[in-house]
């Protein structure tokens, strides 16, 4: 039996996920967007996506992994992409696994919550894949309609984009296709939009 106790304890996990900072800057604003924001307008654009496109994904599935695919954050932190921090970058995977182990013990009663994470991480069906490479290209669509901001403010170049997440955006055809448009824009525009270095 779900009791109110338990639903206090889900509703703290969830404010610890919205307090989990990452490195992409709110369009407008000067504050870093949060893995709630993130998570969020995830869903809304692979909802939007999969609908227009008439994609043959399961729409449920869609949404729990965006929804659910960065919870682990809350006990493992956001790893940024291009951290120039060795042991931040290698130690993610162990430091996710943990958080994942944390969150079945606090939480046994939400088994559905723990498969999705791990069929998340192991990219198990399209549905995963997609979500995984949409994840991928979400921050540059948010960094471009944001003319640059953060990729000037964080010293990202077009080839660091470019190397992190052509491998990882591959996974999903469905996906790529959009990042590879995404890469001719940002090339065309690349002067304004990145710091020069």
């Amino acid at each position: 039996m779900l009791n109110l106790s338990k639903i206090l304890k889900f509703t703290e996990l969830l404010n610890k996920f919205r307090q989990v900072q990452r490195r992409v800057l709110v369009n407008g604003e000067d504050r870093y967007e949060n893995d709630t924001e993130h998570s969020y307008q995830l869903a809304m654009l692979a909802l939007y996506i999969v609908n227009s496109q008439k994609l043959d994904l399961n729409h449920e599935l869609i949404l729990k992994y965006a929804l659910i695919h960065d919870l682990v954050e809350v006990y493992a932190g956001d790893t940024y992409i291009y951290s120039t921090d060795t042991k931040e970058i290698n130690s993610k995977e162990e430091r996710e696994k943990k958080a994942m182990r944390q969150l079945k013990r606090e939480f046994p009663e939400f088994p559905e919550l723990h498969k999705i994470i791990k069929d998340y991480e192991t990219k198990i069906n399209k549905e995963s894949r997609f979500i995984y490479s949409l994840d991928k290209i979400q921050p540059i669509l948010n960094v471009y309609t944001d003319n640059g901001k953060t990729f000037k403010q964080e010293g990202v170049t077009l080839q660091m984009l470019i190397d992190c997440k052509k491998d990882k955006v591959a996974v999903s055809p469905e996906v790529k296709i959009y990042f590879d448009e995404l890469i001719k824009l940002l090339k065309k525009e690349e002067k304004t939009l990145f710091k020069k270095q």
